[in-house]
């Protein structure tokens, strides 16, 4: 697919879904019984959400977690979950959590790269990686690489990353990733490893579609009741002006966020929908796929439904050769599709 053909396919299709859509609509009518779907982060906010709807539709879960007694705790009552650790910050626990699901034998038809860090404090991994890069990006590769023959075993399966409009924050910092030469800013680090996610993305659906592996990056859209702001500085939310000078946020913002149930929505669309047969490497939001923001959308942090579109940085197909070249090279991963 050329660079032209991936900005073609970067439209809307009328998917019949949008911004208010919840899980259950977007799930309805479909049967998952005896498919194996794994969900990192899948046991808090969006994560959560996923995991709950995709075995009401019958599939089987695995949840790799980095604070197992929490997300046992929280996957309470659902059917069919096994609950294994993973730190996506530690190559060793990615290899031996990949390790025992592919010695199962099991095929894997759906991998969501879920899980995800933002608005924290600058730390590194064992290697020196910037955490939200290591996280949000470099674990998922390694764990994507892993898993692998499991993904051509099912003869159809998906890849559906959790990206972010966050993206559109920075594109991917090529000469300084590790901001080991440039000043630190949380926000530049999250943009830049969800940018990662998408160009992951695009290269991904290339080499995989001829395996009957098709991937997709996504827009969760701005959803209130998630852990995800946890560790944010107050004054960030004051600055993007949707918290008041006491802390809370007004009422007339909250009002236009999405529930956790609509904020998994794509998600769920992304990894079941019919309406995407023989398409991929695409970045969806709203239960549809985005528009390519050339700077015809009009965006404000006190109107979350305008934050959409994405960056042409952030599915290019260069670049996504690049980056997947660098990802090998950090995480001494060889992704041999």
């Amino acid at each position: 697919m050329g660079q032209d053909n991936q900005k073609t396919e970067q439209k809307p299709i009328g998917s019949g879904f949008g911004e208010k859509s919840t899980t259950s609509e977007v799930i309805k009518g479909i049967d998952l019984s005896g498919k194996t779907v794994i969900v990192t982060g899948g046991y808090a906010g969006i994560g959560l959400e996923t995991t709950r709807i995709l075995a009401e539709a019958g599939a089987d879960l695995v949840v790799p977690a980095r604070d197992r007694e929490k997300a046992l705790k929280n996957l309470e009552g659902i059917a069919r979950i096994e609950v294994e650790t993973m730190d996506l910050m530690d190559p060793h626990s990615i290899d031996a959590f990949a390790a025992k699901f592919i010695s199962s034998g099991r095929p894997l038809h759906l991998l969501i790269n879920n899980a995800g860090i933002m608005w924290v404090p600058l730390q590194r991994d064992s290697r020196g990686y910037e955490s939200q890069l290591s996280t949000n990006h470099l674990g998922h590769f390694q764990l994507t690489a892993r898993l692998w023959p499991a993904l051509k075993q099912a003869n159809g399966a998906r890849v559906v990353h959790v990206s972010s409009y966050g993206h559109q924050m920075s594109p991917f910092h090529f000469e300084d990733p590790n901001f080991l030469h440039r000043e630190y800013e949380t926000l530049a680090g999250y943009g830049q490893s969800k940018t990662a996610s998408n160009l992951f993305n695009v290269e991904l659906d290339r080499q995989g579609k001829d395996f009957r592996i098709r991937s997709f990056a996504l827009h969760p859209g701005s959803v209130i009741g998630t852990d995800l702001g946890r560790v944010a500085p107050m004054a960030l939310f004051q600055q993007m002006g949707t918290h008041d000078a006491d802390g809370n946020i007004f009422e007339s913002v909250a009002a236009k966020l999405k529930t956790i149930e609509q904020g998994a929505a794509t998600t769920i669309w992304c990894a079941t929908s019919a309406s995407l047969e023989g398409k991929g490497g695409v970045y969806c939001e709203n239960c549809d796929i985005a528009e390519l923001d050339q700077g015809q959308i009009e965006q404000r942090y006190d109107e979350p439904f305008s934050l959409r579109g994405v960056q042409p940085y952030s599915v290019d197909e260069a670049d996504a050769k690049r980056l997947w070249a660098l990802s090998e090279e950090m995480t001494g991963v060889n992704f041999n599709v």
